[in-house]
């Protein structure tokens, strides 16, 4: 069932009100062709938010994000570290389903972000967990692929708040291959860890970390050639654009949110 919220919350109310600008606007074609919006659930004050890439198929027809089978795994992670679904945030960067699972087009994601960036002002997590490929991309502001990034918490400014992007691969890349469970059971081990973390500003500290702008995360979200990896740091200026990590070892079968095979490795590596 969807979490339990106060309507009479600010924050709950200014969530309502994006999501009711978002259903009314259908601010791309996937308006025309979704069942349902997926706009995201959870606590509206989570210190921990999960994003996603896309609705899939059980998502779009119930209006709510992970609801498949890789939601069901994500739920067991979650309890392994002591939290429920209610108690995060999940949303994805797309709100409506891609028509048979494909990627998103630049327009799609071009539409669709500033209402992610909308909901990440409302929430304020101090945690952000960017699943697979193209939302850790698009996030950071980097070309790095997940397989090289996923573990490794970094200090981000996004709008005017500065979090702590946590990358991991996407539940669905363990459904498909078993022996990447051990990797996103590791992963999920240091979330504590990480929401322990200090941000600039928690005793009035100096900020500091990578500045990214909407049009840089999404260059690097929708990077289609390949670079090599370069050490992740913070103040570095941003990478010009690069392409998803074709070696990564699960790019075999890939799904959305919902465990749903999707194409087929040619059309579909962004969990990895």
């Amino acid at each position: 069932m969807p979490p339990v919220t106060d309507p009479t919350d600010d924050v709950v109310a200014r969530l309502e009100a994006l999501k009711a600008e978002v259903e009314r606007s259908a601010c791309c074609q996937l308006g025309a062709t979704r069942s349902r919006l997926v706009f995201g659930e959870g606590d509206p004050h989570a210190d921990l938010m999960f994003v996603g890439e896309a609705p899939g198929y059980h998502e779009d027809q119930q209006g709510r994000p992970f609801v498949g089978q890789a939601g069901k795994l994500l739920e067991q992670l979650l309890a392994g570290i002591g939290l429920t679904r209610e108690r995060v945030f999940i949303a994805n960067v797309l709100k409506c389903r891609p028509p048979n699972n494909r990627d998103p087009l630049p327009a799609e994601v071009a539409a669709c972000e500033p209402h992610l960036w909308r909901q990440i002002e409302l929430i304020k997590p101090r945690v952000i967990c960017s699943l697979g490929n193209h939302a850790t991309k698009l996030l950071s502001g980097q070309p790095h692929g997940i397989t090289k990034v996923h573990g490794k918490p970094q200090l981000v400014r996004l709008g005017e708040r500065q979090v702590h992007l946590y990358p991991i691969f996407h539940p669905a890349a363990a459904l498909y291959t078993p022996s990447m469970l051990q990797t996103l059971k590791d992963d999920f081990a240091r979330l504590p860890e990480v929401l322990a973390m200090p941000l600039p500003g928690d005793d009035d500290e100096p900020a500091v970390g990578a500045t990214v702008s909407p049009e840089a995360k999404r260059s690097a979200a929708l990077a289609t050639s390949s670079a090599p990896a370069a050490p992740l740091a913070p103040a570095a200026p941003l990478a010009p654009a690069a392409p998803q990590d074709l070696a990564d070892p699960a790019g075999a079968v890939e799904s959305r949110s919902d465990g749903e095979p999707a194409p087929g490795p040619t059309e579909q590596l962004g969990l990895f």
